[in-house]
Protein backbone atom coordinates (compact mmCIF):
# COMPACT_ATOMS: atom_id res chain seq x y z
CA UNK A 1 0.00 0.00 0.00
CA UNK A 2 1.35 3.45 -0.93
CA UNK A 3 1.42 6.07 1.78
CA UNK A 4 -0.97 8.99 1.26
CA UNK A 5 0.53 12.37 0.30
CA UNK A 6 1.73 14.72 3.07
CA UNK A 7 1.21 12.31 5.98
CA UNK A 8 2.74 13.36 9.31
CA UNK A 9 2.40 10.24 11.49
CA UNK A 10 2.23 10.36 15.27
CA UNK A 11 1.44 6.75 16.26
CA UNK A 12 3.81 4.13 14.89
CA UNK A 13 3.72 0.36 14.90
CA UNK A 14 7.32 -0.88 14.88
CA UNK A 15 8.39 -4.13 13.21
CA UNK A 16 11.95 -5.35 13.71
CA UNK A 17 13.96 -8.18 15.22
CA UNK A 18 17.80 -7.99 15.40
CA UNK A 19 20.12 -5.72 17.34
CA UNK A 20 20.50 -3.25 14.49
CA UNK A 21 16.75 -2.50 14.69
CA UNK A 22 16.98 -1.38 18.32
CA UNK A 23 18.51 2.11 17.75
CA UNK A 24 15.61 2.94 15.41
CA UNK A 25 13.01 1.97 18.00
CA UNK A 26 14.77 3.95 20.72
CA UNK A 27 15.15 6.99 18.46
CA UNK A 28 11.45 7.00 17.59
CA UNK A 29 10.52 6.90 21.27
CA UNK A 30 13.02 9.67 22.03
CA UNK A 31 11.54 11.74 19.18
CA UNK A 32 8.17 11.64 20.92
CA UNK A 33 6.32 9.15 18.76
CA UNK A 34 3.75 6.94 20.43
CA UNK A 35 4.44 3.25 19.78
CA UNK A 36 1.20 1.34 20.44
CA UNK A 37 2.66 -1.99 19.27
CA UNK A 38 6.02 -3.64 18.56
CA UNK A 39 6.12 -6.73 16.35
CA UNK A 40 9.19 -8.96 16.42
CA UNK A 41 10.38 -12.48 15.69
CA UNK A 42 9.48 -15.32 18.00
CA UNK A 43 11.76 -16.46 20.81
CA UNK A 44 14.39 -18.88 19.58
CA UNK A 45 17.50 -20.72 20.66
CA UNK A 46 20.65 -18.69 19.95
CA UNK A 47 22.84 -21.72 20.66
CA UNK A 48 22.37 -25.47 20.40
CA UNK A 49 22.03 -26.05 24.15
CA UNK A 50 20.54 -22.72 25.15
CA UNK A 51 16.94 -22.10 26.11
CA UNK A 52 14.81 -19.98 23.74
CA UNK A 53 15.50 -16.29 24.25
CA UNK A 54 13.76 -13.15 23.08
CA UNK A 55 14.95 -11.00 20.18
CA UNK A 56 16.94 -7.82 20.86
CA UNK A 57 13.93 -5.76 19.80
CA UNK A 58 11.67 -7.60 22.22
CA UNK A 59 14.12 -6.92 25.03
CA UNK A 60 14.38 -3.24 24.13
CA UNK A 61 10.59 -2.92 23.91
CA UNK A 62 10.24 -4.44 27.38
CA UNK A 63 12.78 -1.94 28.74
CA UNK A 64 10.78 0.88 27.15
CA UNK A 65 7.48 -0.43 28.48
CA UNK A 66 6.04 -1.06 25.02
CA UNK A 67 3.55 -3.84 24.16
CA UNK A 68 5.02 -6.66 22.05
CA UNK A 69 3.53 -9.30 19.79
CA UNK A 70 4.76 -11.89 17.30
CA UNK A 71 1.55 -11.70 15.27
CA UNK A 72 1.45 -9.17 12.42
CA UNK A 73 -2.32 -9.52 12.22
CA UNK A 74 -2.56 -7.40 15.38
CA UNK A 75 -1.00 -4.36 13.69
CA UNK A 76 -4.07 -2.90 11.91
CA UNK A 77 -6.09 -2.78 15.15
CA UNK A 78 -3.23 -1.28 17.20
CA UNK A 79 -4.30 2.31 16.59
CA UNK A 80 -1.12 3.14 14.67
CA UNK A 81 -1.32 5.44 11.66
CA UNK A 82 1.91 4.11 10.12
CA UNK A 83 4.06 1.01 10.38
CA UNK A 84 7.87 1.29 10.47
CA UNK A 85 9.83 -1.80 9.41
CA UNK A 86 13.56 -2.21 10.13
CA UNK A 87 15.20 -5.60 9.47
CA UNK A 88 12.05 -7.51 10.32
CA UNK A 89 12.91 -10.31 7.92
CA UNK A 90 9.38 -11.31 6.98
CA UNK A 91 7.02 -10.32 4.19
CA UNK A 92 4.08 -8.25 5.43
CA UNK A 93 0.76 -9.94 4.54
CA UNK A 94 -1.26 -8.12 1.87
CA UNK A 95 -4.27 -7.89 4.18
CA UNK A 96 -2.15 -5.99 6.72
CA UNK A 97 -0.73 -3.60 4.12
CA UNK A 98 -4.23 -2.97 2.80
CA UNK A 99 -5.24 -1.58 6.20
CA UNK A 100 -2.09 0.25 7.32
CA UNK A 101 0.62 2.00 5.25
CA UNK A 102 4.19 1.07 6.16
CA UNK A 103 7.68 2.32 5.44
CA UNK A 104 10.90 0.32 5.52
CA UNK A 105 14.51 1.30 6.17
CA UNK A 106 16.80 -0.47 3.69
CA UNK A 107 20.60 -0.41 3.75
CA UNK A 108 21.44 0.25 0.10
CA UNK A 109 20.76 2.73 -2.69
CA UNK A 110 17.78 1.03 -4.26
CA UNK A 111 17.20 -0.63 -6.63
CA UNK A 112 20.80 -1.79 -6.23
CA UNK A 113 21.01 -4.60 -3.71
CA UNK A 114 17.44 -5.42 -2.92
CA UNK A 115 17.27 -8.36 -0.54
CA UNK A 116 18.47 -9.54 2.87
CA UNK A 117 22.24 -8.94 2.57
CA UNK A 118 22.82 -5.55 0.91
CA UNK A 119 25.81 -4.55 3.06
CA UNK A 120 27.63 -7.81 2.36
CA UNK A 121 27.08 -7.62 -1.39
CA UNK A 122 28.13 -3.99 -1.61
CA UNK A 123 31.49 -5.03 -0.13
CA UNK A 124 31.80 -8.22 -2.18
CA UNK A 125 31.17 -6.30 -5.38
CA UNK A 126 33.75 -3.63 -4.62
CA UNK A 127 31.18 -0.83 -4.56
CA UNK A 128 32.63 2.55 -3.62
CA UNK A 129 29.36 3.85 -2.22
CA UNK A 130 26.16 2.52 -0.70
CA UNK A 131 23.50 4.17 1.42
CA UNK A 132 20.20 4.04 3.27
CA UNK A 133 16.70 4.49 1.84
CA UNK A 134 13.31 4.98 3.46
CA UNK A 135 10.77 3.32 1.17
CA UNK A 136 7.16 2.24 1.10
CA UNK A 137 6.60 -1.41 1.98
CA UNK A 138 5.36 -3.30 -1.07
CA UNK A 139 4.15 -6.85 -1.67
CA UNK A 140 7.66 -7.96 -2.69
CA UNK A 141 10.88 -7.27 -0.82
CA UNK A 142 12.33 -3.76 -1.29
CA UNK A 143 10.28 -2.74 -4.35
CA UNK A 144 8.38 0.18 -2.82
CA UNK A 145 8.64 3.83 -3.83
CA UNK A 146 11.41 5.92 -2.27
CA UNK A 147 10.76 8.69 0.26
CA UNK A 148 14.39 9.56 1.04
CA UNK A 149 17.93 8.26 0.53
CA UNK A 150 21.35 9.14 1.90
CA UNK A 151 24.54 8.06 0.14
CA UNK A 152 27.47 6.72 2.19
CA UNK A 153 31.08 6.21 1.07
CA UNK A 154 32.55 2.77 1.73
CA UNK A 155 35.99 2.79 3.35
CA UNK A 156 38.74 0.92 1.50
CA UNK A 157 39.43 -1.36 4.49
CA UNK A 158 35.99 -1.24 6.07
CA UNK A 159 34.36 -4.44 7.32
CA UNK A 160 30.69 -5.27 6.95
CA UNK A 161 30.23 -4.83 10.69
CA UNK A 162 31.81 -1.37 10.62
CA UNK A 163 29.87 -0.29 7.55
CA UNK A 164 26.59 -1.56 8.97
CA UNK A 165 27.20 0.41 12.14
CA UNK A 166 27.67 3.62 10.16
CA UNK A 167 24.59 2.90 8.05
CA UNK A 168 22.49 2.39 11.17
CA UNK A 169 23.57 5.79 12.51
CA UNK A 170 22.79 7.45 9.17
CA UNK A 171 19.53 5.53 8.86
CA UNK A 172 18.26 6.55 12.29
CA UNK A 173 18.73 10.21 11.44
CA UNK A 174 17.18 9.77 7.99
CA UNK A 175 14.11 7.96 9.33
CA UNK A 176 13.39 10.50 12.07
CA UNK A 177 13.85 13.49 9.77
CA UNK A 178 11.77 11.93 6.98
CA UNK A 179 8.84 11.20 9.29
CA UNK A 180 9.04 14.64 10.87
CA UNK A 181 8.89 16.31 7.45
CA UNK A 182 5.79 14.35 6.45
CA UNK A 183 5.53 11.59 3.89
CA UNK A 184 4.94 12.91 0.41
CA UNK A 185 4.16 10.66 -2.57
CA UNK A 186 7.27 8.48 -3.06
CA UNK A 187 9.48 8.45 -6.15
CA UNK A 188 9.80 5.32 -8.26
CA UNK A 189 13.00 3.31 -8.04
CA UNK A 190 15.23 3.88 -11.06
CA UNK A 191 18.37 2.14 -12.27
CA UNK A 192 19.74 -1.37 -12.55
CA UNK A 193 18.20 -3.84 -10.12
CA UNK A 194 20.51 -6.28 -8.32
CA UNK A 195 19.63 -8.90 -5.72
CA UNK A 196 21.54 -9.40 -2.46
CA UNK A 197 20.85 -12.99 -1.50
CA UNK A 198 21.58 -14.20 1.99
CA UNK A 199 25.09 -15.64 2.24
CA UNK A 200 25.36 -19.24 3.39
CA UNK A 201 28.26 -20.87 5.20
CA UNK A 202 29.32 -22.44 1.90
CA UNK A 203 29.33 -19.00 0.23
CA UNK A 204 31.89 -17.86 2.80
CA UNK A 205 34.46 -20.56 2.04
CA UNK A 206 37.61 -19.03 0.59
CA UNK A 207 38.50 -20.22 -2.91
CA UNK A 208 42.24 -19.66 -3.11
CA UNK A 209 42.05 -19.63 -6.90
CA UNK A 210 40.36 -16.23 -6.65
CA UNK A 211 42.36 -13.00 -6.52
CA UNK A 212 43.70 -11.60 -3.27
CA UNK A 213 41.40 -8.59 -3.69
CA UNK A 214 38.28 -10.76 -3.97
CA UNK A 215 39.33 -12.93 -1.02
CA UNK A 216 40.05 -9.86 1.10
CA UNK A 217 36.52 -8.58 0.45
CA UNK A 218 35.03 -11.87 1.64
CA UNK A 219 37.11 -11.76 4.83
CA UNK A 220 35.87 -8.22 5.49
CA UNK A 221 32.28 -9.39 5.00
CA UNK A 222 32.79 -11.79 7.92
CA UNK A 223 32.53 -15.52 8.48
CA UNK A 224 35.22 -16.45 5.94
CA UNK A 225 36.83 -19.84 6.40
CA UNK A 226 39.10 -22.38 4.81
CA UNK A 227 40.32 -25.90 5.55
CA UNK A 228 43.60 -27.13 6.93
CA UNK A 229 44.07 -30.90 7.05
CA UNK A 230 40.29 -31.27 6.74
CA UNK A 231 39.47 -29.02 9.70
CA UNK A 232 37.95 -25.56 9.45
CA UNK A 233 40.07 -22.50 10.06
CA UNK A 234 38.21 -19.18 10.27
CA UNK A 235 40.00 -16.23 8.73
CA UNK A 236 38.91 -13.23 10.80
CA UNK A 237 41.23 -10.59 9.41
CA UNK A 238 43.55 -10.43 6.42
CA UNK A 239 44.89 -8.02 3.81
CA UNK A 240 46.36 -8.17 0.32
CA UNK A 241 50.15 -8.25 0.44
CA UNK A 242 52.67 -7.02 -2.16
CA UNK A 243 54.88 -9.51 -3.88
CA UNK A 244 54.78 -12.09 -6.65
CA UNK A 245 53.26 -15.39 -5.55
CA UNK A 246 55.34 -18.47 -6.16
CA UNK A 247 53.50 -21.77 -5.94
CA UNK A 248 49.98 -23.12 -6.26
CA UNK A 249 46.91 -21.30 -4.87
CA UNK A 250 46.46 -22.00 -1.15
CA UNK A 251 50.18 -22.47 -0.47
CA UNK A 252 50.97 -21.06 2.98
CA UNK A 253 54.27 -19.20 3.18
CA UNK A 254 54.79 -17.87 6.69
CA UNK A 255 51.75 -15.60 7.20
CA UNK A 256 50.92 -15.25 3.51
CA UNK A 257 48.79 -17.38 1.21
CA UNK A 258 49.27 -17.70 -2.52
CA UNK A 259 46.07 -16.84 -4.39
CA UNK A 260 45.03 -16.90 -8.03
CA UNK A 261 46.44 -13.39 -8.32
CA UNK A 262 48.56 -11.94 -5.53
CA UNK A 263 49.22 -12.79 -1.91
CA UNK A 264 46.87 -12.54 1.06
CA UNK A 265 48.46 -11.92 4.46
CA UNK A 266 46.60 -13.58 7.33
CA UNK A 267 46.22 -11.35 10.40
CA UNK A 268 43.79 -13.11 12.75
CA UNK A 269 42.36 -16.62 12.72
CA UNK A 270 40.30 -19.02 14.80
CA UNK A 271 40.83 -22.78 14.72
CA UNK A 272 38.05 -25.23 15.56
CA UNK A 273 37.42 -25.33 19.31
CA UNK A 274 39.82 -22.46 19.96
CA UNK A 275 39.51 -18.75 20.64
CA UNK A 276 40.50 -16.13 18.08
CA UNK A 277 44.23 -15.47 17.85
CA UNK A 278 46.71 -13.38 15.90
CA UNK A 279 47.81 -15.57 13.02
CA UNK A 280 51.46 -15.68 14.08
CA UNK A 281 50.44 -16.77 17.59
CA UNK A 282 48.34 -19.57 16.15
CA UNK A 283 51.10 -20.47 13.70
CA UNK A 284 53.69 -20.78 16.48
CA UNK A 285 51.62 -23.43 18.24
CA UNK A 286 50.05 -25.20 15.28
CA UNK A 287 53.17 -27.02 14.11
CA UNK A 288 52.20 -26.75 10.48
CA UNK A 289 54.53 -28.53 8.05
CA UNK A 290 56.29 -26.42 5.41
CA UNK A 291 54.60 -26.44 2.03
CA UNK A 292 51.08 -26.99 3.40
CA UNK A 293 48.18 -25.76 1.29
CA UNK A 294 45.01 -24.27 2.73
CA UNK A 295 41.67 -25.37 1.36
CA UNK A 296 42.39 -29.09 1.70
Amino acid sequence: MTTPSSVVPTRLAFLGTPELSVPFLVALVDAGYEIPLVVTGRDERRGRREKPSSSPVKGAAADLGLPVTHDMREVPSSGADLGVVVAFGQLIPSEVLARLPMVNVHFSLLPRWRGPAPVEWALLSGDLTTGVCVIDVAQDFDRGGIHACTEVQIGSRETAEELRGRLVAVGVELLVSTLAAGLESPAAQEGETTWAKKLTVDDRELDWGETAIVLDRLVRVGGAWTRLHGRRLKILAAEPSPGDPVGPPGLLIDDQVVTGDGLLRLVEVQAEGRSRQPFLTWWAGARVDPGVRLGQ
